[in-house]
């Protein structure tokens, strides 16, 4: 991975929980709650980027949401720290489009090994769910969720427990889209 930037650390509430598995430590952060905060607008073909293809090869004109955090001061809610160097923070950052990552050391609950950072939905993606929710055409995206869900279950039964219970997860329809990574532009002659 590199090397470590002064003990910095990311926390993974949603899909990160599941990747950054390898290397983590169960923690708490005060003060928030889950739910479906952001989306991508899957009529964008953005290069470098992710669509979602339906069962009939279709991009369709969804927005497919993805969790966020909000501020809820009675809820406190689970998730892993995973160490992270300079190279894979700027690599989350750009995985992360959706998001702005901020600094969230003092809401963890128990004293932190270093620098904690999480990612929350930037305005335009907060914005761009509002877009989908008010057209009816915001969903989720059932293999996202299911991954989330799994990476939970591997925490075992009461952080699994916690999850269900710190999260909002119901209200969006649920598809079977295929995840398409787009390929970087091509670099003009």
């Amino acid at each position: 991975m590199g090397r470590l930037n002064s003990r910095d650390f990311v926390f993974g509430y949603g899909a990160l929980a599941h990747d950054l598995l390898a290397d983590l430590t169960v923690a708490r952060l005060r003060g928030h709650r889950r739910r479906f905060g952001v989306a991508a607008d899957n009529a964008q073909a953005i290069p470098g980027y992710k669509r979602y293809r339906a069962t009939d090869g279709s991009f369709p004109s969804l927005f497919v949401a993805f969790l966020d955090l909000v501020e809820d001061s009675e809820t406190t809610i689970n998730g892993v720290l995973a160490p992270v160097d300079v190279e894979s923070l700027a690599d989350l950052d750009r995985r992360e489009r959706n998001y702005d990552r901020i600094d969230v050391t003092a809401a963890i609950d128990t004293p932190p090994p270093g620098r904690v950072w999480a990612y929350v939905g930037s305005p335009a993606g907060r914005e761009r769910l509002e877009t989908g929710l008010a057209a009816g055409t915001a969903v989720v995206q059932h293999a996202y969720i299911e991954h989330v869900h799994a990476g939970f279950r591997r925490l075992g039964t009461a952080e699994y427990d916690h999850f269900l219970a710190t999260s909002d997860l119901d209200g969006l329809p649920s598809l079977d889209l295929e995840r398409i990574d787009l390929p970087p532009e091509s670099p003009t002659p």
